[in-house]
């Protein structure tokens, strides 16, 4: 957690050297208020195709995808036209949508606060703000239809493949060896890398039981070299050909009892083209300010602060994304996010 540290002494009576004369309400509040939480890495949209709709042309968006046309092994006959080949077109669509919120202020908080409240509501905001757009792509990553699941581990080292959600428990966690058949699924359908590489998006808890295990199949960010150009956000380290990038915002699905008694943790493992993102041109995020008397308020007592984007990702290629379960011996109950 980042702090941002305010020096109390400001508010004491200048002869003072400690905070030993602030009231009990003061202290209470300043070391509660004033604590800003680190925002999370937000690394969901940053691999996706990024398109804009022209201002006035509509919500809607379609991708063509082509497939791929068959081996022309038949050799051609002299002076015969041979029938040829039809390609088969489909599309993706999404709508765009719009979002956003606001925090309403009084003019008399305004006229009371020590602090610049203005300052801090938009620094919420537009953390808000990103973590909305965030978790709005991620949401749709997660209806990728590609998916492995981590093996079980008994106590004798016996390895039972896992077939399903319902049978995950609390030995079957990320390793190595299922990170690497991710890849290699993915390199098996042609899915192309970014910058050299396949992506794994993992939740921090995830990343701690791989590397326990990793021994120097891990690279990490800080021993990559000179050869890696451009370090990705929330890039933490490389196993094989995948670059893993940490956020805390990688999905957690809560234990339940009916289906699997721990909490399952998703690693997303994709490639150049897997999805797209979209939003208006002109509709990107925007903060708006409206001061006191804007609107109905004839005697200047409210005004607002807030933000307004529009925003959709859309899943483009199944083949390029694939989504790995597995759960953690030492985080069993962790809350969905």
């Amino acid at each position: 957690m980042n702090i941002d540290v305010l020096n109390l002494h400001l508010f004491e009576d200048t002869q003072t050297t400690d905070s030993s004369h602030l009231s009990a309400e003061m202290k209470t509040f300043y070391d509660t208020a004033l604590i800003r939480l680190a925002k999370p890495k937000l690394v969901h949209d940053q691999f996706g195709k990024k398109q804009g709709i022209p201002k006035n042309r509509g919500k809607k968006i379609e991708w063509r995808t082509f497939t791929s046309l068959p081996k022309a092994l038949t050799p051609i006959v002299e002076g015969v036209t041979p029938d040829g080949s039809k390609i088969d077109a489909s599309a993706v669509t999404a709508t765009v949508a719009q979002y956003g919120d606001y925090i309403p202020y009084s003019d008399l908080l305004s006229m009371t606060t020590i602090d610049p409240i203005v300052s801090e509501y938009a620094y919420a905001l537009a953390a808000q703000a990103g973590l909305t757009k965030d978790t709005l792509t991620r949401n749709e990553l997660l209806t990728g239809t590609n998916v492995l699941y981590a093996d079980k581990v008994g106590p004798d080292g016996t390895v039972t493949p896992v077939k399903s959600r319902a049978e995950l428990d609390g030995t079957a966690m990320l390793s190595v060896k299922t990170l690497l058949k991710a890849a290699a699924i993915l390199k098996a359908q042609n899915a192309p890398t970014i910058n050299g590489s396949y992506v794994a998006i993992i939740h921090p808890y995830a990343k701690n039981d791989l590397i326990a295990q990793a021994g120097t199949n891990w690279i990490d960010v800080a021993k990559y070299g000179d050869h890696v150009k451009q370090i990705m956000d929330g890039e933490v380290g490389k196993i094989g050909n995948i670059r893993l990038v940490e956020t805390s915002e990688a999905k957690i699905y809560a234990k339940n009892q009916d289906s699997c008694p721990n909490s399952i943790f998703c690693t997303l493992v994709l490639g150049a083209g897997a999805y797209g993102t979209v939003d208006i041109e002109g509709g990107g995020l925007e903060m708006i300010v409206k001061q006191l008397g804007a609107g109905d308020d004839p005697l200047n007592q409210r005004a607002t602060i807030g933000w307004k984007t529009t925003h959709v990702a859309k899943i483009l290629v199944q083949q390029y994304l694939l989504r790995i379960e597995s759960c953690s011996s030492e985080f069993a109950d962790v809350p969905e996010n």
